[in-house]
This record gives structure tokens, sequence and C-alpha cells, in this order.
């Protein structure tokens, strides 16, 4: 299927692709026979080889970490300190996060930036909207929450965007697994 498709950017995500084993066998396979540019989306609670990835965006949930556990159950200093190994490793690296309003909101966007910025003020980060989902208490951010979590992080980031989840797709997506 790979070979009909011949891709040039492959993205691994989904539920935590950097706990797939298999990873870097798949990336070196896609880099040797496509020569793809290889993203790994993850939230840095395991490392594995990156030898063959070009570029990591992370996903950080929250830098003060009883909000980090309260939110997924586990701290997130194993994490935040693979942050700054893969920004070391020189691999290109881009951050993001969720605004969940009255929970992960603006206060922390901007702990979350000023993390960031503590290791290069020219890493880029990406704020998304939370979109609900399931059971979960929380609200969309409307565009004004949005625009001031943005200028939060502005005061410390360089480079910092903002999806307000009313975005359209650019690409196809096409899921081979």
């Amino acid at each position: 299927m790979l070979c009909q498709l011949r891709p040039s950017q492959v993205i691994f995500m989904g539920a935590e692709a950097s706990l797939d084993r298999q990873l870097p066998q798949l990336a070196r396979m896609l880099h040797q026979e496509f020569r793809c540019h290889n993203i790994l989306l993850t939230n840095g609670v395991m490392l594995p080889s990156l030898a063959d990835v070009d570029e990591v965006v992370f996903s950080i949930k929250a830098v003060t970490d009883s909000l980090h556990r309260d939110y997924t159950g586990k701290s997130n200093r194993g994490a935040l300190e693979n942050f700054v190994t893969i920004y070391r490793s020189g691999i290109r690296l881009r951050a993001e996060s969720i605004l969940i309003p009255g929970y992960i909101d603006r206060a922390e966007i901007e702990n979350i930036a000023q993390f960031i910025a503590s290791v290069d003020r020219a890493i880029p980060y990406r704020i998304d909207a939370y979109i609900p989902v399931g059971d979960n208490p929380w609200r969309r951010p409307t565009l004004q929450e949005m625009e001031e979590a943005a200028e939060a992080a502005g005061r410390y980031l360089e480079h910092v965007s903002y999806l307000s989840g009313d975005e359209s797709l650019k690409y196809e997506v096409i899921r081979i697994f």
C-alpha cells in the first residue's frame, strides 16, 4: 500500500505513537524507501530512538505537576526532561497544548510558555482549542480566550499560534494502520 501512496511526509500519531516498539524501524524504512520527512506527535512520556525522526511535535499537557497529575494521572517530570533532551538532540521541535477554560487555562498556558522559553524562546508553540468530547465537564474556549492565551504566551515566545477549532483540513489524511 505504501508504494502506491509514495508518501513524502509521515506523521506518527494516535494514542501514543512513541510506545510502539516498531516506530524506530518503521521510521528508518520510510527514510530509506521514500525519503519521508518523519514527524512524531508525542506527550513525551517515553523516548524511542529518534534517529530517523526529523521533527517532534511535543504535546505539553501542563507544567504545574499537580495539574498534570490531575489531568493525566501521572507526573510530568519525565516528560519535561524529555522535552529538553529532544531540544538538545538538534531535532526540530515544536510544542502544543490544549486550552481548557477553567482547567488548563490562560494562566497555565502562560506557565507552559515560560517553561518552553527557558529552553529556547524560538521554539514554535501552538495552542489548540479544547473540543468537548464524551462526558467531560469542560467547554470549548471562546475566540477571545484563545487570543488572550496566545497573547500571554507571546510575552515569552517568538512564535505562538492557535487553532480555534473551526479550521478545515488542508491535506488529505490517510490512515494506514
